[in-house]
């Protein structure tokens, strides 16, 4: 090996000796940091959406689509609505990380703490409104005045008034399907219902899953359908524009939302179904529950903040109900915000996810603290390391120098000879001292100390008794 590689090379491993018990220590803070902040999340999370071809589940769809661009696997979970979602989410077992949740759905009624202990909000996505439709056959027959006289035989036919639903207190004796157990819409409307002082005994309340009930209400078997979903549902859309089928219009919005903090009045606009054809022909008035993203409290927070930033994408746009940039917010949430989503409302998407992909972004956005919290721990420690090393690379010298002494001391009690062969022994081993090029002058100052030492043995020694070492004697 060429001389100066390997005078490299023993250099190297100085240095690396020196400064290894100080490498150890930083990968150890860095290894116990890493696993106490935990930065990198799950590839895999579960995301409990609704019935099929709802909105909710052509939600969940976008979801997946937008978090597989990070690695992230989003398994969609149909259920039959929020408060079976709400459920999962408190049941450890059922493997649910987040939620779709409507507003005023929760039928289990805890304590404040409570709910802060098992979930959080990602905050509010879209307004949720409630699609009363009913046949209007059915509101002709339902609401005939019974004081009105009956036509003569022969009477010139006259163009009838419209008959219409205009206030839920004209309900009884109607048969209403408003939602399968599981949904949030059958705790919603009972709410609104008792709002309004209506026996339940005079209605004729349904339970049955979306899609049946939409079939037997379109074959006259029902004679209203409650929906509470986002405009994009399939079957909201079908029912706008189905002849014979009329849209409830809320004239108290504005008192629904004052009886219920979670409600707002909302408009559905004249034309925004169908512009050509003028559908609806008048504006017409909802309520409207926020719809929210739920998750559990230990949620991983990076996938949070992907959640929360594909929200943004997804519903923040304008829309039937909202402006551009009105959604997602942090108002009319029933739950605690999480403090990522909190931190993303607040300062908008991190700066280094700007500029990095997002792995890395959030591992270093997640560490940075811990990373400069060991930075002015091991900065005073470092101070120790070169003082280590000079030490080390001088120790080869000085060790020598403790032989020399002996050597030195013990001149004139031990034979010379004696001495003079443990000095060759001493220079010999001083060869093979290897030292970088900086303590270079230390080396050359021992093997100068060696040739001092020698040179006082021989001028102490009798001229006519030279050493057997075979060096000459000095002039």
């Amino acid at each position: 090996m060429p001389k100066v590689l390997r005078n490299t090379l023993l250099s190297f491993r100085d240095v690396l000796a020196t400064a290894g018990p100080f490498i150890v220590l930083t990968i150890v803070l860095l290894v116990v940091a890493y696993w106490v902040l935990d930065p990198t999340p799950p590839k895999r999370v579960v995301l409990a959406t609704g019935v099929e071809q709802g909105a909710y589940a052509e939600f969940g769809k976008r979801y997946a689509a937008l978090l597989k661009q990070h690695g992230i696997t989003v398994e969609l979970r149909s259920t039959k609505g929020a408060s079976e979602n709400l459920k999962l989410l408190r049941d450890d077992n059922s493997g649910v990380d987040i939620a779709f949740v409507q507003g005023g759905s929760d039928e289990k009624q805890l304590a404040l703490d409570e709910q802060e202990e098992e979930l959080v909000s990602l905050g509010s996505l879209f307004y949720e409104p409630v699609w009363l439709f009913y046949r209007e056959d059915s509101a002709k027959r339902l609401l005939a005045d019974p004081k009105k006289p009956a036509k003569p035989r022969g009477a010139k036919a006259e163009s009838e008034p419209e008959v219409a639903l205009t206030s839920l207190a004209q309900l009884p004796g109607w048969k209403v399907n408003i939602g399968e157990r599981g949904s949030g819409v059958p705790a919603l409307m009972r709410k609104l219902i008792d709002a309004n002082h209506i026996d339940k005994e005079t209605l004729t309340l349904l339970r049955e899953p979306q899609t049946p009930a939409v079939v037997g209400f379109l074959a006259g078997n029902i004679d209203a359908v409650a929906f509470a979903s986002a405009p994009e549902s399939l079957m909201v859309q079908m029912l706008l524009q189905t002849p014979g089928v009329k849209l409830f219009n809320f004239a108290q919005a504005d008192a629904y939302s004052r009886r219920f903090p979670f409600i707002s009045p909302v408009t559905l606009p004249r034309g925004i179904v169908d512009l050509a054809g003028d559908l609806p022909p008048t504006d017409v008035r909802l309520v409207a529950p926020t719809a929210t993203l739920v998750s559990r409290k230990s949620t991983h927070p990076a996938l949070i903040q992907l959640f929360v930033q594909a929200a943004q994408t997804i519903h923040g746009e304008a829309g039937w109900f909202q402006h551009k940039g009105d959604f997602p917010n942090i108002k009319n949430t029933e739950r605690p915000i999480a403090a990522e989503a909190q931190r993303f409302y607040a300062t908008g998407v991190p700066v280094l996810q700007r500029f990095l992909p997002f792995w890395l972004a959030n591992l270093v956005d997640r560490m940075w603290v811990v990373l400069v919290s060991i930075v002015a721990i091991l900065i005073p420690l470092s101070r120790v390391v070169p003082p280590l090393y000079t030490f080390r690379i001088r120790s080869r010298v000085f060790r020598w120098y403790g032989r020399l002494r002996v050597v030195e001391e013990a001149q004139g009690k031990r034979p010379t000879d004696e001495l003079m062969k443990e000095l060759a022994d001493i220079e010999q081993g001083v060869e093979g001292v290897s030292v970088p090029l900086s303590y270079a002058d230390e080396l050359y100052s021992l093997r100068s100390h060696i040739q001092m030492v020698r040179s006082k043995l021989l001028a102490a020694q009798p001229a006519e008794n030279p050493p057997k070492s075979g060096l000459p004697a000095p002039a």
